[in-house]
């Protein structure tokens, strides 16, 4: 039985490690692979993160069906096994968000990732009403994702903020520095903070000095133990870490997911199927890597030793 997490037990959670967001398992004609996903779980959530995300960006969220997605959080709530919390993603339009939203917590999830809407451009009002009916629909902890079409100010948060105790989080993934300083300047500890760039150990030592906490960490999906010391090595100032990781594996890991849009989830699959773990194709439209580009990955991996 997942335990249960309040809003506010949540918010305290999220900042006490490193977060993740497990890929999706699919099978090799494409299908959702439902127990490999459980046990990619199982494997995961003993290496101590503080939260896995379910059905987020890099779990291919935008590619799962309704009942992919219930099965997805399902899996994840069963094989974390109460080790660690799950937060689910939701999106697209209003009333679509709720019925994920809704879901989640039937299934047992402990918070909700909301996920910026789909395709149309936004205004700050109808983001504030957006976010705010989701928030209203679930007692869940929910986490706003600062990205794309939902890039907020910080008088719109501040307004949601007010109006919904249960806006918990802001996951930024714009790395705008002066926007994220703003949103902090204007709303301090009411909210906990996140950093949601691709590969945000990129970024994690400045958003830190930003009040910043943590953030979400693809590579943990195939360098657990490299993931971990890394975000011990930014929390505690150990610079001569970070800046070996960096230079050794994580710009020329950036070199290869850059080659094309989409990288930032199909090299996470590459990662996990070299370390033996894998998980299937990506859906499109998003791309696999080349077996070139999986090599020089390969080699990358092979440096870092054994995890």
């Amino acid at each position: 039985m997942a335990e249960h997490f309040t809003p506010e037990a949540l918010k305290a959670k999220l900042p006490t490690g490193l977060l993740s967001f497990p890929v999706t398992d699919f099978t090799p004609s494409g299908d959702l692979d439902v127990d490999g996903y459980r046990r990619r779980l199982e494997w995961l959530s003993p290496y101590g993160t503080a939260t896995l995300f379910a059905a987020g960006g890099t779990g291919e969220y935008f590619s799962l069906t309704p009942g992919e997605f219930s099965q997805v959080v399902k899996a994840a709530v069963e094989g974390a096994a109460g080790q660690v919390p799950i937060v689910a993603g939701a999106g697209y339009g209003t009333r679509t968000a709720i019925e994920y939203a809704q879901e989640a917590e039937r299934l047992g999830a402990a918070g909700i990732l909301l996920m910026p809407p789909y395709l149309t451009e936004t205004s700050q009002a109808g983001l504030r009403a957006h976010i705010a009916a989701v928030c209203k629909a679930t007692s869940l902890g929910v986490i706003v994702y600062n990205r794309a079409n939902c890039r907020l100010k910080p008088e719109t948060l501040a307004a949601v903020a007010e109006e919904c105790p249960n806006l918990i989080g802001f996951k930024d993934g714009v790395g705008d520095i002066e926007a994220m300083t703003a949103v902090y300047s204007a709303l301090g500890d009411r909210l906990t903070y996140l950093g949601g760039l691709p590969t945000a150990e990129v970024y994690a030592a400045a958003y830190l000095a930003m009040g910043v906490p943590t953030y979400s960490s693809a590579v943990f999906n195939f360098i657990p133990r490299t993931a971990q010391d890394f975000y011990t090595a930014v929390t505690t100032g150990d610079m001569t870490t970070v800046n070996r990781l960096l230079k050794d594996f994580f710009f020329p890991y950036l070199a290869i997911r850059n080659r094309q849009p989409g990288y930032a989830v199909s090299i996470v699959k590459a990662g996990a199927e070299i370390i033996g773990r894998g998980a299937g194709p990506v859906r499109s439209p998003l791309s696999d890597l080349t077996a070139e580009e999986k090599q020089s990955l390969r080699a990358l991996i092979e440096k870092l030793g054994p995890q």
